[in-house]
Protein backbone atom coordinates (compact mmCIF):
# COMPACT_ATOMS: atom_id res chain seq x y z
CA UNK A 1 0.00 0.00 0.00
CA UNK A 2 1.36 3.43 -1.00
CA UNK A 3 2.42 5.55 1.97
CA UNK A 4 4.15 8.88 2.31
CA UNK A 5 7.37 8.87 4.31
CA UNK A 6 7.93 11.39 7.09
CA UNK A 7 10.92 12.70 5.16
CA UNK A 8 8.75 13.46 2.13
CA UNK A 9 6.18 15.24 4.29
CA UNK A 10 8.90 17.34 5.91
CA UNK A 11 10.18 18.31 2.48
CA UNK A 12 6.67 19.46 1.55
CA UNK A 13 6.45 21.45 4.78
CA UNK A 14 9.80 23.13 4.07
CA UNK A 15 8.84 24.31 0.57
CA UNK A 16 8.61 28.04 -0.06
CA UNK A 17 7.87 30.34 -2.96
CA UNK A 18 4.87 31.57 -4.94
CA UNK A 19 3.50 28.04 -5.39
CA UNK A 20 3.12 27.46 -1.65
CA UNK A 21 0.73 28.76 1.00
CA UNK A 22 1.90 31.83 2.91
CA UNK A 23 3.05 31.28 6.50
CA UNK A 24 1.36 34.12 8.40
CA UNK A 25 -0.38 32.55 11.42
CA UNK A 26 0.98 32.83 14.94
CA UNK A 27 -0.21 30.92 18.04
CA UNK A 28 -2.89 33.48 18.92
CA UNK A 29 -4.25 33.38 15.34
CA UNK A 30 -4.47 29.58 15.56
CA UNK A 31 -6.20 29.68 18.95
CA UNK A 32 -8.66 32.26 17.57
CA UNK A 33 -9.39 30.00 14.57
CA UNK A 34 -10.12 27.08 16.91
CA UNK A 35 -12.26 29.16 19.26
CA UNK A 36 -14.00 30.69 16.24
CA UNK A 37 -15.41 27.38 15.06
CA UNK A 38 -15.94 25.75 18.48
CA UNK A 39 -18.03 28.59 19.92
CA UNK A 40 -21.11 28.49 17.71
CA UNK A 41 -24.82 28.68 18.28
CA UNK A 42 -24.74 25.18 19.78
CA UNK A 43 -23.52 26.64 23.07
CA UNK A 44 -26.72 28.68 23.37
CA UNK A 45 -29.02 25.72 22.68
CA UNK A 46 -27.38 22.41 23.63
CA UNK A 47 -26.51 23.60 27.16
CA UNK A 48 -30.18 24.03 28.02
CA UNK A 49 -31.23 20.82 26.25
CA UNK A 50 -28.70 18.73 28.19
CA UNK A 51 -29.58 20.41 31.50
CA UNK A 52 -33.33 19.93 31.03
CA UNK A 53 -33.30 16.33 29.82
CA UNK A 54 -30.19 14.71 31.25
CA UNK A 55 -28.08 16.48 33.84
CA UNK A 56 -29.79 19.29 35.72
CA UNK A 57 -27.24 21.80 37.10
CA UNK A 58 -24.53 19.13 36.64
CA UNK A 59 -24.31 20.10 32.97
CA UNK A 60 -21.03 21.71 34.01
CA UNK A 61 -19.69 18.21 34.76
CA UNK A 62 -20.89 17.03 31.34
CA UNK A 63 -18.83 19.78 29.75
CA UNK A 64 -15.77 18.57 31.64
CA UNK A 65 -16.35 14.93 30.62
CA UNK A 66 -16.87 15.92 26.97
CA UNK A 67 -13.75 18.11 27.04
CA UNK A 68 -11.68 15.22 28.42
CA UNK A 69 -12.98 13.01 25.59
CA UNK A 70 -12.02 15.67 23.04
CA UNK A 71 -8.64 16.13 24.72
CA UNK A 72 -7.64 12.54 23.88
CA UNK A 73 -8.04 13.32 20.18
CA UNK A 74 -6.60 16.84 20.53
CA UNK A 75 -3.37 15.48 22.03
CA UNK A 76 -3.01 13.05 19.11
CA UNK A 77 -3.68 15.84 16.60
CA UNK A 78 -1.05 17.99 18.32
CA UNK A 79 1.62 15.27 18.01
CA UNK A 80 0.97 14.78 14.30
CA UNK A 81 0.81 18.52 13.64
CA UNK A 82 4.23 18.97 15.26
CA UNK A 83 5.72 16.06 13.25
CA UNK A 84 4.28 16.82 9.81
CA UNK A 85 3.20 20.50 9.61
CA UNK A 86 1.51 20.15 6.21
CA UNK A 87 -1.96 21.30 5.14
CA UNK A 88 -4.52 18.52 5.09
CA UNK A 89 -4.93 17.54 8.73
CA UNK A 90 -6.15 13.95 9.20
CA UNK A 91 -5.85 13.29 5.46
CA UNK A 92 -2.09 13.90 5.57
CA UNK A 93 -1.65 11.91 8.79
CA UNK A 94 -3.50 8.93 7.31
CA UNK A 95 -1.29 9.09 4.19
CA UNK A 96 1.79 8.66 6.37
CA UNK A 97 0.41 5.91 8.59
CA UNK A 98 -2.27 3.88 6.81
CA UNK A 99 -1.61 4.49 3.12
CA UNK A 100 -3.16 6.27 0.18
CA UNK A 101 -6.54 4.50 0.14
CA UNK A 102 -7.23 5.29 3.79
CA UNK A 103 -5.94 8.83 3.22
CA UNK A 104 -8.45 9.25 0.39
CA UNK A 105 -11.27 7.91 2.56
CA UNK A 106 -10.53 10.30 5.41
CA UNK A 107 -9.92 13.22 3.03
CA UNK A 108 -13.26 12.59 1.30
CA UNK A 109 -14.83 12.31 4.75
CA UNK A 110 -13.39 15.71 5.75
CA UNK A 111 -14.79 17.20 2.53
CA UNK A 112 -18.21 16.05 3.68
CA UNK A 113 -17.71 17.46 7.17
CA UNK A 114 -16.60 20.91 6.07
CA UNK A 115 -18.83 21.45 3.02
CA UNK A 116 -22.05 20.19 4.61
CA UNK A 117 -21.12 22.02 7.81
CA UNK A 118 -20.62 25.34 6.02
CA UNK A 119 -23.89 24.99 4.08
CA UNK A 120 -25.86 24.01 7.18
CA UNK A 121 -24.53 26.93 9.20
CA UNK A 122 -25.21 29.32 6.31
CA UNK A 123 -28.88 28.22 6.23
CA UNK A 124 -29.18 28.70 10.01
CA UNK A 125 -27.42 32.06 9.72
CA UNK A 126 -30.12 33.13 7.24
CA UNK A 127 -32.90 32.09 9.62
CA UNK A 128 -31.41 34.02 12.54
CA UNK A 129 -30.83 37.06 10.31
CA UNK A 130 -34.56 37.10 9.49
CA UNK A 131 -35.37 37.05 13.23
CA UNK A 132 -32.81 39.74 13.99
CA UNK A 133 -34.07 42.11 11.28
CA UNK A 134 -37.70 41.49 12.29
CA UNK A 135 -36.94 42.98 15.72
CA UNK A 136 -36.30 46.26 13.93
CA UNK A 137 -39.31 46.07 11.64
CA UNK A 138 -37.38 44.86 8.61
CA UNK A 139 -38.96 41.90 6.81
CA UNK A 140 -37.31 40.13 3.90
CA UNK A 141 -39.55 38.60 1.17
CA UNK A 142 -40.25 34.98 2.27
CA UNK A 143 -39.52 33.71 -1.26
CA UNK A 144 -35.92 34.89 -0.85
CA UNK A 145 -35.21 33.23 2.50
CA UNK A 146 -36.38 29.69 1.67
CA UNK A 147 -35.27 26.93 -0.68
CA UNK A 148 -37.56 25.93 -3.59
CA UNK A 149 -38.65 22.85 -1.60
CA UNK A 150 -39.89 24.90 1.38
CA UNK A 151 -43.19 26.70 1.93
CA UNK A 152 -44.53 29.11 4.53
CA UNK A 153 -48.03 30.20 5.54
CA UNK A 154 -47.87 33.90 6.34
CA UNK A 155 -51.34 34.19 7.86
CA UNK A 156 -54.24 31.86 8.79
CA UNK A 157 -56.22 30.84 5.72
CA UNK A 158 -53.70 32.31 3.28
CA UNK A 159 -52.21 30.26 0.46
CA UNK A 160 -48.74 28.88 1.18
CA UNK A 161 -45.80 30.84 -0.21
CA UNK A 162 -43.14 28.80 -2.01
CA UNK A 163 -39.47 29.64 -1.67
CA UNK A 164 -37.30 30.59 -4.64
CA UNK A 165 -33.81 30.83 -3.15
CA UNK A 166 -32.30 31.30 0.28
CA UNK A 167 -30.52 34.47 -0.80
CA UNK A 168 -28.93 35.45 2.56
CA UNK A 169 -27.35 31.99 2.82
CA UNK A 170 -25.90 32.34 -0.68
CA UNK A 171 -24.56 35.83 -0.04
CA UNK A 172 -22.88 35.03 3.28
CA UNK A 173 -20.97 32.09 1.74
CA UNK A 174 -19.85 34.21 -1.24
CA UNK A 175 -18.84 37.13 1.00
CA UNK A 176 -16.72 34.93 3.24
CA UNK A 177 -15.20 33.23 0.19
CA UNK A 178 -14.06 36.67 -0.99
CA UNK A 179 -12.45 37.33 2.39
CA UNK A 180 -10.63 33.98 2.28
CA UNK A 181 -9.30 34.55 -1.25
CA UNK A 182 -7.73 37.84 -0.17
CA UNK A 183 -5.37 35.95 2.11
CA UNK A 184 -5.15 33.81 5.21
CA UNK A 185 -3.74 36.64 7.30
CA UNK A 186 -6.71 38.84 6.41
CA UNK A 187 -9.06 35.94 7.16
CA UNK A 188 -7.31 35.43 10.49
CA UNK A 189 -7.75 39.10 11.43
CA UNK A 190 -11.42 39.01 10.38
CA UNK A 191 -11.88 35.81 12.40
CA UNK A 192 -10.09 37.35 15.40
CA UNK A 193 -12.47 40.33 15.41
CA UNK A 194 -15.52 38.04 15.10
CA UNK A 195 -14.24 35.76 17.87
CA UNK A 196 -13.61 38.76 20.14
CA UNK A 197 -17.17 39.99 19.60
CA UNK A 198 -18.93 36.71 20.31
CA UNK A 199 -16.68 35.82 23.25
CA UNK A 200 -17.51 39.29 24.63
CA UNK A 201 -21.23 38.46 24.51
CA UNK A 202 -20.60 35.21 26.38
CA UNK A 203 -18.52 37.08 28.99
CA UNK A 204 -21.18 39.80 29.34
CA UNK A 205 -23.84 37.11 29.92
CA UNK A 206 -21.64 35.53 32.60
CA UNK A 207 -20.74 38.82 34.28
CA UNK A 208 -24.26 40.26 34.35
CA UNK A 209 -25.98 36.98 35.13
CA UNK A 210 -23.66 35.99 37.98
CA UNK A 211 -25.16 38.52 40.42
CA UNK A 212 -28.68 37.13 39.85
CA UNK A 213 -27.84 33.47 40.48
CA UNK A 214 -30.29 31.78 42.85
CA UNK A 215 -28.34 29.14 44.85
CA UNK A 216 -31.60 27.18 45.32
CA UNK A 217 -31.47 26.27 41.63
CA UNK A 218 -28.38 24.14 42.29
CA UNK A 219 -30.18 21.79 44.68
CA UNK A 220 -29.94 18.99 43.97
CA UNK A 221 -26.83 19.55 41.86
CA UNK A 222 -27.12 16.01 40.45
CA UNK A 223 -30.86 15.18 40.30
CA UNK A 224 -31.83 11.63 41.20
CA UNK A 225 -31.99 9.22 38.29
CA UNK A 226 -35.53 8.45 37.10
CA UNK A 227 -34.73 4.76 36.68
CA UNK A 228 -33.94 5.21 33.00
CA UNK A 229 -30.38 5.44 31.71
CA UNK A 230 -29.46 8.99 30.78
CA UNK A 231 -32.23 10.72 32.70
CA UNK A 232 -30.32 12.46 35.50
CA UNK A 233 -27.96 10.86 38.00
CA UNK A 234 -24.44 9.91 36.89
CA UNK A 235 -25.73 8.20 33.76
CA UNK A 236 -27.40 11.50 32.87
CA UNK A 237 -24.05 13.27 33.16
CA UNK A 238 -22.56 10.77 30.68
CA UNK A 239 -25.52 11.14 28.30
CA UNK A 240 -25.27 14.92 28.67
CA UNK A 241 -21.59 14.70 27.76
CA UNK A 242 -22.64 13.00 24.53
CA UNK A 243 -25.08 15.82 23.82
CA UNK A 244 -22.64 18.67 24.46
CA UNK A 245 -19.68 16.83 22.90
CA UNK A 246 -20.66 18.21 19.51
CA UNK A 247 -20.30 21.77 20.83
CA UNK A 248 -16.53 21.12 21.00
CA UNK A 249 -16.14 19.85 17.44
CA UNK A 250 -13.94 22.20 15.43
CA UNK A 251 -10.49 22.23 17.02
CA UNK A 252 -9.39 19.73 14.36
CA UNK A 253 -9.72 22.44 11.70
CA UNK A 254 -6.69 24.15 13.25
CA UNK A 255 -4.62 21.21 11.99
CA UNK A 256 -5.57 22.01 8.37
CA UNK A 257 -3.73 25.35 8.71
CA UNK A 258 -0.33 23.79 9.49
CA UNK A 259 1.29 24.92 6.24
CA UNK A 260 0.30 28.53 6.92
CA UNK A 261 1.60 28.64 10.50
CA UNK A 262 4.78 30.34 11.60
CA UNK A 263 6.97 27.85 13.47
CA UNK A 264 4.32 25.10 13.14
CA UNK A 265 6.17 22.58 15.35
CA UNK A 266 5.68 24.93 18.29
CA UNK A 267 2.51 26.81 17.35
CA UNK A 268 0.24 23.98 16.13
CA UNK A 269 0.03 22.17 19.52
CA UNK A 270 -0.56 25.57 21.18
CA UNK A 271 -3.39 26.35 18.75
CA UNK A 272 -5.09 22.95 19.04
CA UNK A 273 -4.85 22.46 22.79
CA UNK A 274 -5.16 26.18 23.61
CA UNK A 275 -8.46 26.58 21.76
CA UNK A 276 -9.88 23.51 23.51
CA UNK A 277 -8.82 24.79 26.96
CA UNK A 278 -10.23 28.30 26.38
CA UNK A 279 -13.57 26.93 25.24
CA UNK A 280 -13.81 24.40 28.09
CA UNK A 281 -13.42 27.13 30.72
CA UNK A 282 -15.99 29.37 28.97
CA UNK A 283 -18.49 26.52 28.57
CA UNK A 284 -18.28 25.36 32.19
CA UNK A 285 -18.80 28.88 33.58
CA UNK A 286 -21.54 29.59 31.02
CA UNK A 287 -23.41 26.42 32.03
CA UNK A 288 -22.99 27.25 35.73
CA UNK A 289 -24.49 30.74 35.34
CA UNK A 290 -27.34 29.60 33.07
CA UNK A 291 -28.53 26.85 35.43
CA UNK A 292 -28.11 29.21 38.36
CA UNK A 293 -30.37 31.86 36.86
CA UNK A 294 -33.26 29.47 36.09
CA UNK A 295 -34.21 26.03 37.41
CA UNK A 296 -33.22 23.35 34.92
CA UNK A 297 -36.85 22.19 34.55
CA UNK A 298 -37.70 25.59 32.99
CA UNK A 299 -35.53 24.76 29.97
CA UNK A 300 -37.75 21.90 28.84
CA UNK A 301 -39.41 22.36 25.44
CA UNK A 302 -37.62 25.69 24.95
CA UNK A 303 -35.99 26.42 21.60
CA UNK A 304 -34.05 29.29 23.20
CA UNK A 305 -33.07 28.21 26.74
CA UNK A 306 -30.69 31.13 27.19
CA UNK A 307 -33.62 33.52 26.71
CA UNK A 308 -35.34 31.77 29.63
CA UNK A 309 -32.29 32.48 31.80
CA UNK A 310 -32.07 36.10 30.66
CA UNK A 311 -35.68 36.68 31.77
CA UNK A 312 -34.44 36.21 35.35
CA UNK A 313 -32.36 39.39 35.00
CA UNK A 314 -33.41 43.00 34.30
CA UNK A 315 -31.31 42.95 31.11
CA UNK A 316 -33.90 42.14 28.44
CA UNK A 317 -31.65 43.60 25.74
CA UNK A 318 -29.36 40.61 26.24
CA UNK A 319 -31.80 38.46 24.25
CA UNK A 320 -31.14 40.59 21.16
CA UNK A 321 -27.42 40.49 21.90
CA UNK A 322 -27.54 36.69 22.02
CA UNK A 323 -29.13 36.55 18.55
CA UNK A 324 -26.39 38.91 17.41
CA UNK A 325 -23.79 36.61 18.98
CA UNK A 326 -25.29 33.62 17.19
CA UNK A 327 -25.06 35.47 13.87
CA UNK A 328 -21.47 36.45 14.60
CA UNK A 329 -20.66 32.94 15.77
CA UNK A 330 -22.10 31.37 12.65
CA UNK A 331 -20.11 33.76 10.47
CA UNK A 332 -16.79 32.63 11.92
CA UNK A 333 -17.83 28.96 11.73
CA UNK A 334 -18.57 29.34 8.00
CA UNK A 335 -15.21 31.04 7.50
CA UNK A 336 -13.23 28.32 9.24
CA UNK A 337 -15.20 25.52 7.52
CA UNK A 338 -14.45 27.04 4.11
CA UNK A 339 -10.77 27.45 5.05
CA UNK A 340 -10.51 23.84 6.18
CA UNK A 341 -12.34 22.51 3.12
CA UNK A 342 -10.08 24.26 0.60
CA UNK A 343 -6.90 23.22 2.46
CA UNK A 344 -7.90 19.54 2.39
CA UNK A 345 -8.63 19.81 -1.35
CA UNK A 346 -5.30 21.64 -1.78
CA UNK A 347 -3.41 18.70 -0.24
CA UNK A 348 -5.34 16.06 -2.19
CA UNK A 349 -4.80 17.95 -5.44
CA UNK A 350 -1.06 18.36 -4.79
CA UNK A 351 -0.89 14.60 -4.39
CA UNK A 352 -2.60 14.12 -7.76
CA UNK A 353 -5.75 12.59 -6.28
CA UNK A 354 -7.86 15.55 -7.45
CA UNK A 355 -7.46 17.86 -10.50
CA UNK A 356 -4.70 20.48 -10.43
CA UNK A 357 -7.16 23.39 -10.27
CA UNK A 358 -7.66 22.77 -6.54
CA UNK A 359 -3.96 23.40 -5.76
CA UNK A 360 -3.22 26.39 -8.00
CA UNK A 361 -2.00 29.34 -5.93
CA UNK A 362 -2.83 33.01 -6.54
CA UNK A 363 0.43 34.82 -7.42
CA UNK A 364 -0.34 37.77 -5.13
CA UNK A 365 -2.47 36.44 -2.28
CA UNK A 366 -0.81 32.99 -2.12
CA UNK A 367 -4.15 31.28 -1.53
CA UNK A 368 -5.81 28.44 -3.49
CA UNK A 369 -8.14 30.98 -5.12
CA UNK A 370 -9.60 28.77 -7.83
CA UNK A 371 -10.43 26.10 -5.27
CA UNK A 372 -12.02 28.76 -3.05
CA UNK A 373 -14.13 30.04 -5.96
CA UNK A 374 -15.33 26.61 -7.07
CA UNK A 375 -16.11 25.43 -3.55
CA UNK A 376 -17.69 28.75 -2.59
CA UNK A 377 -19.98 28.63 -5.64
CA UNK A 378 -20.99 25.01 -4.98
CA UNK A 379 -21.59 25.45 -1.25
CA UNK A 380 -23.51 28.70 -1.76
CA UNK A 381 -25.86 27.00 -4.23
CA UNK A 382 -26.24 24.07 -1.87
CA UNK A 383 -27.10 26.46 0.97
CA UNK A 384 -29.53 28.42 -1.20
CA UNK A 385 -31.39 25.50 -2.76
CA UNK A 386 -31.42 22.66 -0.20
CA UNK A 387 -33.57 22.56 2.98
CA UNK A 388 -31.68 22.37 6.26
CA UNK A 389 -33.29 19.09 7.38
CA UNK A 390 -31.55 17.23 4.53
CA UNK A 391 -28.07 17.59 6.00
CA UNK A 392 -28.78 15.90 9.33
CA UNK A 393 -25.86 14.90 11.53
CA UNK A 394 -23.33 14.25 8.77
CA UNK A 395 -20.86 16.77 10.19
CA UNK A 396 -20.65 14.94 13.50
CA UNK A 397 -20.09 11.45 12.13
CA UNK A 398 -17.50 12.75 9.66
CA UNK A 399 -15.55 14.51 12.40
CA UNK A 400 -15.63 11.53 14.75
CA UNK A 401 -14.36 9.20 12.02
CA UNK A 402 -11.44 11.59 11.47
CA UNK A 403 -10.71 11.56 15.22
CA UNK A 404 -10.61 7.75 15.24
CA UNK A 405 -8.14 7.68 12.33
CA UNK A 406 -5.81 10.22 13.93
CA UNK A 407 -5.73 8.41 17.28
CA UNK A 408 -5.02 5.12 15.47
CA UNK A 409 -2.33 6.87 13.44
CA UNK A 410 -0.42 7.91 16.56
CA UNK A 411 -0.32 4.28 17.73
CA UNK A 412 0.98 3.17 14.32
CA UNK A 413 3.65 5.88 14.09
CA UNK A 414 4.90 5.25 17.62
CA UNK A 415 5.52 1.64 16.63
CA UNK A 416 6.87 2.27 13.12
CA UNK A 417 8.86 5.48 13.76
CA UNK A 418 9.59 5.50 17.51
CA UNK A 419 12.65 7.77 17.17
CA UNK A 420 11.20 10.31 14.71
CA UNK A 421 11.52 13.93 15.90
CA UNK A 422 8.39 15.08 17.72
CA UNK A 423 8.17 18.66 18.96
CA UNK A 424 5.13 17.54 20.95
CA UNK A 425 4.51 14.04 22.25
CA UNK A 426 1.10 12.69 23.21
CA UNK A 427 1.41 11.63 26.86
CA UNK A 428 0.59 8.16 28.19
CA UNK A 429 0.67 6.30 24.89
CA UNK A 430 -1.02 3.89 24.18
CA UNK A 431 -3.63 4.77 26.84
CA UNK A 432 -4.59 8.22 25.49
CA UNK A 433 -5.00 7.17 21.81
CA UNK A 434 -6.97 4.06 22.78
CA UNK A 435 -9.28 6.11 25.00
CA UNK A 436 -9.70 8.58 22.12
CA UNK A 437 -10.69 5.75 19.74
CA UNK A 438 -13.14 4.23 22.22
CA UNK A 439 -14.72 7.60 23.09
CA UNK A 440 -15.27 8.53 19.45
CA UNK A 441 -16.61 5.11 18.45
CA UNK A 442 -19.14 5.25 21.29
CA UNK A 443 -20.25 8.70 20.08
CA UNK A 444 -20.54 7.41 16.49
CA UNK A 445 -22.61 4.40 17.54
CA UNK A 446 -25.02 6.71 19.36
CA UNK A 447 -25.92 8.46 16.08
CA UNK A 448 -29.05 7.47 14.11
CA UNK A 449 -28.92 4.64 11.58
CA UNK A 450 -29.79 6.89 8.62
CA UNK A 451 -26.69 8.97 9.37
CA UNK A 452 -24.56 5.85 8.92
CA UNK A 453 -26.35 5.05 5.64
CA UNK A 454 -25.61 8.52 4.25
CA UNK A 455 -21.99 8.18 5.35
CA UNK A 456 -21.58 4.88 3.50
CA UNK A 457 -23.24 6.33 0.37
CA UNK A 458 -20.87 9.32 0.44
CA UNK A 459 -17.81 7.12 0.99
CA UNK A 460 -18.97 4.83 -1.82
CA UNK A 461 -19.13 7.80 -4.20
CA UNK A 462 -15.66 8.81 -3.05
CA UNK A 463 -14.24 5.37 -3.78
CA UNK A 464 -15.64 5.52 -7.31
CA UNK A 465 -13.80 8.82 -7.86
CA UNK A 466 -10.60 7.44 -6.33
CA UNK A 467 -10.47 4.30 -8.46
CA UNK A 468 -11.71 6.17 -11.54
CA UNK A 469 -9.36 9.17 -11.25
CA UNK A 470 -7.25 9.49 -8.12
CA UNK A 471 -5.44 6.16 -8.27
CA UNK A 472 -4.46 6.67 -11.92
CA UNK A 473 -3.16 10.20 -11.33
CA UNK A 474 -1.54 9.67 -7.90
CA UNK A 475 1.87 11.36 -7.93
CA UNK A 476 3.19 9.00 -5.30
CA UNK A 477 2.07 6.02 -7.34
CA UNK A 478 3.78 7.41 -10.46
CA UNK A 479 6.96 8.43 -8.62
CA UNK A 480 6.43 12.14 -9.29
CA UNK A 481 7.49 14.90 -6.91
CA UNK A 482 4.63 16.63 -5.13
CA UNK A 483 6.32 19.99 -5.68
CA UNK A 484 4.73 21.36 -8.87
CA UNK A 485 7.87 23.41 -9.57
CA UNK A 486 9.92 20.27 -10.12
CA UNK A 487 7.28 18.10 -11.73
CA UNK A 488 8.53 16.52 -14.96
CA UNK A 489 7.31 17.98 -18.22
CA UNK A 490 4.41 16.17 -19.77
CA UNK A 491 3.15 14.82 -16.45
CA UNK A 492 0.73 17.62 -15.69
CA UNK A 493 -2.63 16.64 -14.36
CA UNK A 494 -5.66 18.40 -15.69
Amino acid sequence: MLKKSLELLRQEAAESGSHTLKRSLGPLNLIAIGVGVIIGAGLFSLTGIAAANNTGPAVTLSFVVAAVGCAFSALCYAEFASMVPVAGSAYTYAYATMGELFAWIIGWDLVLEYSVGAATVAISWSQYLVKFLAKYGLHLPPQLVMSPWETAVLSPGAAPVHGWLNLPAVLIVLAITAVIIRGTQGSAWFNAVVVALKVSVVLVFIALGWQYIDPANYHPFIPENTGKFGEYGWSGILRGAGVVFFVFIGFDIVATMAQEAKNPQRNMPIGIIGSLLVCTVLFVVFGYVMTGLAHYTEFKNSAAPVAVAIEKTPYGWLATAIIGAILIGYTSVILVDLLGQSRVFFSMSRDGLLPRVFSQIHPRFQTPHKSNLLLGAFISLFAGLVPIHVVGEMCSIGTLLAFVMVCAGVLIMRKREPNAPRAFRTPWVPVVPILGIVTCLVMMLSLPQDTWIRLFVWLGLGLLIYFGYGRKHSKLGRGISVNPMVEPAGSQIS
